[in-house]
C-alpha cells in the first residue's frame, strides 16, 4: 500500500527527530509499586498520563478487538492487529516534546490517507519492518522513550461478538453500539471468535508480579471485557497478590451502556469473570455543570452518580467504594482528573 511506504520512510525521519537529549523529557526516576492497567481507548490513556508522573512501574494491557477507523483499514488491508488504541497508550506514556505527540497523533484531511492517524502508520511500518506486532509495539515504545511497558492482551487475531437481550448476535466493535441502538436491546453478553486467544507471556508476568490492577476507565464491553475474555486472564488476575480495581466510567455509552449506573457496570465485569473478582470500585460524584451536561445528553449520554443501591451492591459483594470529585472538564470533554484518580489508587498500594 502507498500509505504503508510513506510510514516506512517517515520511520526513518522520527527516529532522528527524537533522538538528542534536547528533545528528549528526562524521565524522572521515582520509586513506586507495580501497576497493571488494563483496557483501550481514551479512558486507559487518560489515566496512564497520570501514573506515569506517580512511577514508572507501569504495564498498560490492551485490547486488540478494535475494528472501525484507521485501525479497522489496516487490519483489513494488511492483516496487521488494529494499532489504534495501542497508540493513544504509547503517547501517553512518552517523554518527548509535544510536537512529537501532535505528529503521532495527526489524522491525514485528504486522499487515501483521509482520516488515517501517522501513529497507526507508524506502527503498521514497524509491523512490516520486524514481522511482529509484539516487537514494533517494543520498538516504538523505545522510539519514543516511554515510561513502563504497553502490551497488547494478545497476537491473536479476534473479533467481539456482542448478544442482546432481545436475543441477536451482532459481530464486530465497531457495530456493536450502533446497532444496539437500532434494535433498541441492551448488551446482555460479549464473547470472543474465536472462542479462545492466548494472551502474550509478558502481559501474564505483569499480571502475576502486579501489586495493584487497574481496569478501566475505558468502554466496558469493547475495551474493558475483551481482554478478560482472553484464555487464563482471569485465573492469573484473580490468583495474583494484586488489589483489583474498577474504575467506572463518568457518563453512559449510547448503544453500550444506556441507563446502567455503577452496580450494573460492576455487575457486568463480575458476569463475565467470577465473584470476588474486583476488591475496588471508583466512581465521580461531582455533578456536572448543566451546560456541559447538556451536549452529552442531546448524544444520549447520562451521569454515572452513585445511587443508594449502587453501594449497597458493593457492600454485598465486598467491594469497598471510593467516590470522589474525578472531573476533570477541557474544550468542553469530560474526562478523568488523572492526578486524583492516580493519587488515589497509588494511595490504595
Amino acid at each position: 500500500m502507498n500509505y504503508l511506504r510513506k510510514g516506512t520512510v517517515l520511520c526513518y525521519f522520527i527516529g532522528i527527530f527524537n533522538k538528542g537529549e534536547n528533545n528528549m523529557v528526562e524521565t524522572i526516576k521515582r520509586d513506586g509499586k507495580n501497576i497493571v492497567a488494563i483496557g483501550g481507548g481514551t479512558g486507559l490513556s487518560v489515566l496512564l498520563r497520570g501514573l506515569k508522573e506517580k512511577t514508572q512501574s507501569i504495564t498498560a494491557i490492551v485490547t486488540v478487538a478494535d475494528d472501525g477507523g484507521g485501525s479497522g483499514r489496516l487490519r483489513e488491508d494488511l492483516g496487521m492487529l488494529p494499532p489504534g488504541d495501542i497508540r493513544s497508550c504509547l503517547i501517553a506514556l512518552a517523554n518527548t516534546e509535544p510536537t512529537m505527540e501532535k505528529l503521532l497523533q495527526y489524522r491525514f484531511k485528504e486522499g487515501s490517507l483521509k482520516g488515517q492517524s501517522f501513529g497507526n502508520l507508524f506502527l503498521a511500518a514497524m509491523n512490516e519492518i520486524h514481522g511482529s506486532f509484539e516487537k514494533a509495539v517494543e520498538e516504538t515504545s523505545n522510539v519514543l522513550k516511554i515510561t513502563g511497558k504497553v502490551l497488547p492482551v494478545t497476537l491473536d487475531d479476534i473479533t467481539l461478538i456482542a448478544e442482546l437481550e432481545d436475543g441477536s448476535i451482532i459481530e464486530g466493535e465497531s457495530k456493536i453500539p450502533l446497532l444496539s441502538i437500532e434494535k433498541k436491546s441492551k448488551i446482555k453478553r460479549i464473547k470472543t471468535n474465536p472462542e479462545i486467544s492466548y494472551p502474550l507471556k509478558n502481559a501474564i508476568d505483569a499480571i502475576v508480579n502486579a501489586d495493584i490492577i487497574v481496569l478501566g476507565p475505558g468502554s466496558l464491553y469493547t475495551s474493558i471485557i475483551p481482554n478478560l475474555l482472553v484464555k487464563d486472564m482471569v485465573n492469573v488476575i484473580n490468583s495474583s497478590k494484586a488489589k483489583v480495581v474498577y474504575v467506572c466510567n463518568i457518563m453512559t455509552q449510547p448503544g453500550e451502556t444506556d441507563d446502567m449506573g455503577i452496580k450494573d457496570h460492576v455487575e457486568a465485569i463480575l458476569n463475565h469473570t467470577v465473584d470476588g473478582f474486583v476488591d475496588y470500585c471508583i466512581a465521580n460524584n461531582k455533578e456536572i455543570p448543566a451546560d456541559i451536561l447538556s451536549k452529552y445528553i442531546h448524544d444520549k449520554a447520562k451521569p454515572i452518580y452513585p445511587q443508594d443501591l449502587d453501594i449497597a451492591y458493593l457492600k454485598d459483594k465486598g467491594i469497598k467504594f471510593i467516590s470522589d470529585d474525578f472531573i476533570n472538564i477541557k474544550d468542553e470533554l469530560i474526562r478523568h482528573n488523572a492526578k486524583k484518580l492516580s493519587e488515589t489508587i497509588i494511595n490504595l498500594i
